[in-house]
């Protein structure tokens, strides 16, 4: 009789130790989405002005209103998930609102995403929840890459789909697989690559682990690729694009980037909860506690592997293997289930959690806040400048992209938001063909900055007082008879061109000059 007993007294302990989790995960959860649900707190995220900005042109596109320098040039390419969501939205709750709550779902997304990927292979939930909230706030997603950000939720949602209908006919897989990938082509090209590798190695692993026959396992193969084809094709034959053609490689910063991913402000916050976190996994593997599900192994070997071979950028879109790395981290706690030795290591392992989650989203707020006096002057600087100034921005610094300091990274495009606010023209708005469906108007168009990136201050000034040096992008080259307006963007610094620039108004990480004709 005595064993009942035991069962029983187990069973409300277990019970008791899931509640508790389940409240700290609401908590937590809570405290990450707090930012963004913080109106008065701008989020200071180096893409984020710039989309918006962007938002802006798609909103008034088709009414009166409609941006004087730019047109809306819509064809079959993908990116293209905040554009296709926010401006409806925002003609109705306003566009800034409508750009908030599209991230707000970002985050939402990438959350629930992991959770019913460990749902649906373990059947039950354990610690993809508490993973996927330490990772919201990684550097992708505080550099304010929205669409990526919304893919890679939707990814792992489509993941999570894959695997609960693997047994299922092959019509009813290949309608969800279509469904998905026409959804992840339109929401982020890289978020469907990371979907269909993921796919590709669970079907691997499950025709290895099942023995299969060699025409099943082509035949699933087949079906995969048969969508992912076609909409290639439609593509090519529409004319459109994936993007910019610059790839770069940078395999010396692959092992920095494990330690620098956690945090996309402050390094020695990310290093601490990277480093704590191994340290947890080690020592719970060494108590083996740590148990591969499914197809663990072999997506930690392929996403590894895929993360040595990635460049730094691909298709003109940067920090492509750090964006790996997140995927990674979102979708292997589906596939390790923990064995806690004892309510001790459990209690240990939230309450490591929990501190990663509040210091790095402690870490976001102190930098969002310390951005509203920026921010502030910035929307003054709009109400100073013409309608229809021609606006460029430059660095104080030497040009570098990302800065030294991560810090000052949020700053670089705020100013296109003039784009908006004084319907200027700026070359480093968001407008490269295949990647967004706003263009330049023809006339303007040689003006465009042909790169992302910022150009430093003392090219400007070579370049006013000695003529244009070879290699300098066209935009450059008559910059003082071209623009009208000069953004400084970095630590203040004095009037680096007294004779060809007027001083208009600075504030801590910017300063606005007019340029004399």
């Amino acid at each position: 009789m005595s064993q009942p007993a035991v069962t029983a007294s187990s069973a409300r302990q277990f019970c008791a130790g899931l509640n508790g989790a389940v409240v700290v995960f609401a908590l937590l959860f809570v405290a990450a989405v707090m930012p963004v649900l913080w109106l008065n707190l701008p989020p200071a995220m180096v893409d984020y002005n710039n989309h918006l900005a962007r938002m802006f042109v798609l909103a008034r596109d088709g009414t009166a209103q409609a941006h004087p320098y730019y047109q809306v040039t819509w064809s079959l390419v993908p990116n293209l998930a905040m554009d296709l969501i926010v401006p409806g939205i925002g003609r109705h709750i306003g566009v800034e609102v409508a750009n908030r709550l599209f991230y707000l779902l970002s985050q939402i997304l990438i959350v629930t995403g992991a959770m019913a990927l460990e749902r649906t292979v373990k059947g039950r939930l354990q610690i993809a929840g508490f993973v996927a909230l330490i990772f919201l706030y990684s550097t992708p997603f505080t550099f304010g890459f929205e669409n990526f950000e919304f893919g890679l939720g939707c990814a792992l949602w489509g993941f999570a789909c894959a695997v609960w209908l693997q047994d299922r006919s092959w019509l009813v897989r290949f309608a969800a697989h279509t469904t998905f990938i026409v959804l992840l082509f339109a929401a982020h090209m890289f978020a469907l690559g990371i979907y269909g590798f993921a796919v590709g190695v669970h079907e691997l692993w499950r025709a290895w682990s099942q023995r299969a026959l060699l025409t099943e396992t082509f035949g699933r193969f087949l079906a995969l690729a048969i969508p992912s084809l076609l909409l290639a094709a439609f593509m090519a034959a529409a004319g459109g694009s994936v993007g910019g053609s610059g790839n770069m490689w940078a395999f010396g910063t692959k092992a920095t980037w494990i330690l620098h991913i956690l945090s996309g402000y402050n390094m020695v916050v990310s290093e601490i909860g990277v480093l704590a976190l191994i340290w947890l996994i080690v020592a719970l593997a060494r108590r083996h506690a740590l148990q591969f599900e499914q197809s663990g192994m072999w997506l930690l070997a392929g996403f590894s592997a895929l993360y040595l071979a990635m460049p730094f950028r691909l298709f003109d879109t940067a920090f492509v293997d750090m964006r790996v790395v997140v995927a990674l981290a979102l979708i292997m706690p589906a596939f390790v289930s923990v064995s806690f030795p004892d309510a001790t290591w459990r209690r240990v392992a939230i309450a490591l959690v929990a501190a990663i989650v509040i210091i790095n989203v402690g870490a976001v707020t102190i930098v969002w806040l310390s951005y509203r006096e920026d921010f502030a002057a910035a929307r003054k600087s709009f109400e100073l400048l013409p309608k229809g100034a021609i606006v460029m921005t430059a660095q104080t610094g030497d040009g570098g992209d990302p800065p030294s300091d991560l810090r000052d990274y949020p700053m670089f495009n705020v100013p296109t938001l003039a784009v908006h606010y004084a319907d200027a023209f700026s070359p480093h708005l968001f407008t490269v063909p295949g990647k967004q469906p706003v263009t330049p108007r023809a006339s303007w168009r040689r003006l465009e900055f042909p790169e992302q990136g910022f150009l430093p201050v003392k090219l400007l000034k070579y370049v006013a007082e000695h003529g244009a040096p070879a290699g300098t992008p066209p935009f450059v080259q008559n910059w003082t008879r071209d623009f009208d307006y000069l953004y400084l963007i970095g630590p203040s610094i004095p009037n680096p061109m007294p004779d060809q620039l007027q001083f208009v108004l600075a504030a801590p990480r910017f300063a606005l000059y007019r340029v004399r004709k």
